[in-house]
């Protein structure tokens, strides 16, 4: 995991870098959704997670 990280922060420098602080957000923001998207399909996360209401938090 090391390894992703650091692959992960380099691609945040170079966007950052050479295509600026908007390029940065986007590479950040794209990187998120992946990280989800790739979570979600493991099955390490569930779409009920996102949509619980406040009532089945306290439980």
């Amino acid at each position: 995991m090391a390894v992703v990280g650091m692959i992960a922060g380099m691609a945040l420098g170079f966007a950052g870098y050479f295509g600026g602080f908007g390029a940065f957000l986007l590479v950040a923001a794209l990187g998120a959704v992946g990280f989800v998207v790739g979570r979600f399909i493991e099955g390490d996360l569930e779409l009920g997670d996102f949509f619980r209401t406040r009532d089945d938090r306290r439980r």
